[in-house]
């Protein structure tokens, strides 16, 4: 079956920036904005009265990583830079690639599902190029996992909203347990 793709022309990033600022602007006081040269988050502060979630230049999937991560992210994490969470760049060692994927199951879980509603390819990343380890198999069972779990227990409720939209201007399926196994990665 493959992951879906939907065969219309592929959603351009300005598109998601006003789907999502129309959705979550108003009521988060969000709002996404592509141009980056590295993923950042910083929340409101005197100088700007609302929340800045960065995208890296204008790849979809960097700002769909990013929303995955913001839609996860509880209250106190949303009032601090990058949502309080440590990064180690590229080239982690075994023992700091193993912390970075218990990290980020979740997130990269939800960018799968704003990925098949998005109507583009879902890739697994290890975000570790020239460190000693990719992306273990258990992180990649362990992703597919929880991308299971959401779709029997429902995602975070930001995350629904952003899929239940991105479902109804372009038609893409609905949650179907089957979308998110290895054979799909």
């Amino acid at each position: 079956m493959g992951s879906y793709v939907h065969p219309k022309q592929a959603i351009s990033c300005q598109w998601l920036e006003q789907l999502f600022n129309q959705l979550f602007l108003g009521t988060m006081s969000t709002r996404l904005i592509g141009g980056a040269e590295e993923p950042l988050y910083l929340p409101a502060d005197d100088t700007c009265p609302y929340h800045r979630l960065y995208y890296r230049e204008d790849y979809l999937s960097s700002a769909l990583h990013e929303i995955a991560h913001w839609c996860i992210a509880g209250n106190e994490r949303r009032l601090q830079v990058d949502f309080g969470y440590w990064y180690n760049p590229d080239g982690r060692t075994a023992q700091q690639q193993q912390q970075f994927e218990q990290v980020e199951v979740k997130p990269q879980a939800v960018e799968w599902h704003l990925s098949v509603a998005a109507g583009q390819r879902f890739h697994l990343s290890a975000d570790n190029l020239h460190g000693e380890a990719g992306a273990s198999d258990s992180f990649a069972d362990a992703v597919c996992q929880q991308a299971q779990q959401y779709c029997a227990k429902g995602l975070p409720q930001r995350a629904q909203t952003l899929v239940e939209a991105l479902q109804q201007h372009l038609g893409t399926p609905l949650c179907e347990p089957q979308r998110y196994s290895r054979e799909q990665l």
